[in-house]
């Protein structure tokens, strides 16, 4: 029983400051954690997205600035042929945003567009506001409330994108205006306050098809782009 005892005592002590050891440095910030994530930010994109610790800015990957005109024209020219209005219109905008990159723009848009797409369904007012300009949020904002009025329920699951192409870009006095269209495949349902379906299936995978424009102030030192308008081609 001795024995035992001691080697009882032994191992509380060892558990005693292991705790401590723990405590001391668990919910401490040492000055070297990775920064909160920014599923915007230039990165390796074929990790595939994570979660977002806040998920509420929109900032599209740039590049560091560019100033050799060749370099920044190569990367448009490997997007979209050259000689064609595309070509022309990114050209436009890279000489007014030496940052921009466009496969790496169409990247981040893809994934604002399923961030949206959730908190829209969702009813994430909080997220939604910070995603989109003030006219197209109150736009989805009363949607919701219609919603809510009337006791309905949306249960979405997003599968995934299909395609994603810009097809304009432009550069008006100091913003700069990118019009993507996405095709993507989504399950949803809308049901009533009695639990029956009024709206799409909920088994089914349905294409759709739209066209939504992103905006940026060039002379903001903030990097975050906003959705200023949705239209749907379906």
């Amino acid at each position: 029983m001795g024995s035992f005892d001691f080697i009882t005592f032994f191992f509380l002590i060892a558990a005693v400051v292991i705790f401590l050891q723990l405590r001391s440095v668990l919910g401490r910030r040492t000055g070297s954690e990775r920064p909160p994530f920014d599923p915007y930010s230039p990165r390796d994109m074929s990790q595939g997205p994570e979660k977002a610790d806040n998920g509420k800015v929109v900032q599209l990957p740039r590049r560091d600035n560019v100033e050799d005109d060749s370099a920044r024209y190569a990367a448009i020219d490997a997007f979209a042929k050259a000689g064609t209005p595309l070509n022309d219109q990114l050209r436009s905008l890279t000489d007014a945003d030496n940052g921009f990159d466009p496969k790496e723009f169409v990247n981040g848009a893809k994934m604002a567009y399923e961030m949206i797409v959730m908190a829209f369904a969702d009813g994430d007012r909080k997220t939604l506001k910070n995603l989109l300009s003030r006219e197209v949020y109150e736009g989805f904002d009363a949607a919701i409330a219609e919603r809510e009025r009337k006791g309905e329920v949306v249960k979405s699951t997003f599968v995934g994108i299909e395609k994603a192409d810009i097809v304009h870009a432009e550069v008006r006095d100091s913003e700069e205006n990118i019009t993507i269209r996405i095709v993507s495949q989504l399950i949803s349902a809308t049901y009533d306050k009695q639990g029956a379906i009024i709206d799409g299936d909920a088994e089914s995978v349905a294409e759709v098809n739209d066209l939504w424009t992103f905006s940026r102030d060039i002379r903001s030192r903030d990097p975050n782009w906003k959705l200023i308008a949705t239209e749907s081609e379906n």
